[in-house]
């Protein structure tokens, strides 16, 4: 059972990106086509992601699987624990706007997931992860200890790795 509720470490960055794109995939298509139930697999997958890593996501298999693995360009394996914690933003953003959707209705729920969305594709389409730089200046702050991802704490290396210019 505690093999079940992992996360991954370290995580394939083309697996993390090809995750990203179908959660900017399947918001974008929400909002477009007023399918506000869509909220329910969002929130699921984020919430089976951030539990159990791509174990019980049909879009973690997916990009595990299938994807991930065919994508050459962006193979390059990224620490885990910053990866699991943007997970847990999604699902704490899906889990509000599904909740905002059955109490007061979809046309407020439907703005939750701008930002959602604007995270998602700075992920997917750049391989810039907000969460993981959250995390990262969580770890310099103090709020969550080195230990949890040494290599998470400087954020320089991850920067220029990415090709984003230094200060």
């Amino acid at each position: 059972m505690k093999s079940l509720f992992s996360f991954p470490n370290p995580v394939n960055d083309a697996s993390a990106r090809t995750v990203a794109l179908g959660v900017v995939a399947m918001s974008v298509i929400a909002l477009v086509t007023d399918q506000s139930w869509m909220l329910i697999v969002l929130t699921y997958g984020f919430i089976a992601r951030l539990a159990t890593g791509p174990t019980l996501s049909p879009l973690g298999q997916f990009a595990v699987r299938v994807a991930g693995p065919r994508i050459t360009q962006w193979q390059k394996f990224v620490p885990g624990p910053p990866k699991r914690f943007a997970q847990g933003i999604g699902a704490v953003l899906t889990s509000v706007a599904t909740i905002l959707w059955l109490s007061v209705g979809w046309s407020i729920a439907r703005w939750v997931l701008l930002p959602l969305i604007a995270a998602a594709s700075l992920e997917g389409f750049f391989g810039f992860c907000l969460g993981c730089t959250i995390f990262g200046w969580l770890i310099r702050w103090g709020v969550v200890p080195e230990s949890v991802c040494a290599e998470c704490g400087d954020l320089s290396a991850r920067y220029a790795a990415a090709g984003y210019p230094q200060d």
